[in-house]
């Protein structure tokens, strides 16, 4: 049987699909590099916000027009936040299973197939889906953060941290592949294991592993960053000095409406105790705009945070009403179009500060994870400072042939854009 993965979504939802992928593999299934030679196609959805809710079943509308014999397969959050309605709905669709069955299925089938282990035996063997090089390790599912616009909890549940030596073991066996990036991600790093040693244990035990990487941290709320994180990036080179911190307002205000306790001012003390402690760090950060009751005097506040702040990366996005969310019936609404108004002129302030950012690590000698030759002598890669897919790149030049998915030591020679240009060092 031959499948092929039409994937949408967050890297948490990578993963997912990964795992999914190792159970059909050792089910005998064969991924399909496109719908056209594969029996079974399966959507793995997100179902976040409401744009990213009506790509996914787009994709299974024209999954459907275009392979009408074919089995179609909607799996992922989507199908997680809605299994009713989309059976109801979506007929389309012949098989519709969540985020979490795929896990029901391998139990099922452990019966009926000799030698079958349930896959999260096998985490750190799953197929890749990342660019080369790179793996995403997830520490955690779920969230109880309960940010009044974010359906993640209704989705994903309450937070449930996995065991520190598992995912060693994970990152081990990852590495002992070949590959030279980690990339920690679950709902909120922040919060794992609160009330114990948490994430600074975590990164305690990830340094006694041996050899050469990276190991980069994705999602730590603002409000809850965990005494000794700085201590433990500070003690072992290997961790990135790369901190995505949604603060998604500045506004005090608006922060409370959402159920998050910060503000600009205690925003900055953490910002400057970061570069402290680490004066390379690279920030990246998320912007919510419009959220409900937004004032043109809340979005100046947030307007003054971001020139004070320094941002390497921002995103930024508009809020999306979502049902089963408190948010759902705050009062009074942002009109679209102010909203859009207000995320064009935060995308539009950041690009000069993203630039000159990065402008100081031009002359510097840093490591780059090469990922795509894109001409002869030139290649595409990444620096410390570059998260997956989200952020710049680095224009690598080199006199002779690189492997695509190593490390290699690079001068940055320039900026062009967001990108920075560097040459191999001999």
């Amino acid at each position: 049987m031959r499948y092929y993965l039409d994937l949408f979504g967050c890297a948490k939802n990578q993963v997912d699909a990964e795992t999914l992928m190792l159970c059909l593999d050792r089910l005998g299934w064969t991924r399909a590099e496109s719908p056209e030679t594969a029996e079974a196609i399966i959507v793995h959805s997100c179902g976040f916000i409401e744009t990213a809710k009506q790509e996914s079943i787009n994709a299974v509308l024209e999954h459907r027009a275009a392979y009408p014999d074919k089995k179609l397969v909607l799996a992922g959050c989507l199908s997680q936040r809605y299994p009713r309605e989309l059976a109801e709905s979506l007929p389309e669709a012949d098989v519709i299973f969540g985020n979490r069955d795929f896990l029901k299925l391998a139990e099922a089938i452990s019966s009926s197939v000799p030698g079958f282990k349930d896959p999260s035996e096998f985490v750190g063997k799953r197929p890749l889906l990342s660019m080369p090089g790179s793996a995403y390790v997830k520490i955690s599912e779920g969230c109880d953060n309960r940010c009044t616009f974010c359906a993640i909890p209704r989705i994903r549940g309450r937070l449930v941290c996995r065991e520190v030596d598992d995912i060693v073991q994970e990152c081990w066996e990852l590495l002992d592949r070949g590959l030279w990036e980690l990339c920690l991600i679950g709902q909120d790093l922040a919060s794992y294991r609160a009330g114990s040693a948490g994430l600074p244990e975590l990164l305690e035990a990830l340094s006694r592993l041996p050899g050469r990487f990276w190991v980069r941290l994705l999602y730590l709320h603002p409000d809850n960053i965990p005494l000794g994180l700085l201590e433990g990036l500070q003690k072992d080179s290997r961790f990135l000095p790369y901190f995505d911190l949604p603060f998604q307002h500045a506004s005090a205000r608006i922060l409370r409406a959402m159920n998050r306790r910060g503000n600009a001012e205690a925003y900055l003390v953490l910002l400057d105790r970061i570069r402290t402690a680490l004066p390379d760090a690279v920030i990246r950060s998320t912007f919510l705009l419009g959220f409900p009751g937004e004032t043109d005097a809340d979005f100046q506040i947030l307007l003054d945070f971001q020139a004070e702040a320094h941002l390497d990366w921002m995103g930024c996005f508009t809020y999306s009403r979502e049902e089963q969310t408190p948010a759902y019936r705050m009062k009074p609404p942002v009109p679209k179009p102010i909203a859009e108004r207000r995320r064009n002129i935060i995308e539009e302030r950041q690009t000069p500060l993203s630039e000159k950012q990065a402008e100081r690590f031009i002359g510097r000698t840093l490591d780059a994870l090469v990922e795509e030759k894109i001409a002869e002598g030139l290649y595409l890669g990444r620096l410390f400072c570059h998260a997956p897919e989200v952020d710049g790149s680095a224009v690598i030049r080199a006199a002779g042939p690189i492997r695509i998915g190593s490390a290699v030591p690079v001068e940055v020679s320039g900026r062009s854009g967001f990108d920075l240009e560097a040459f191999v060092k001999v």
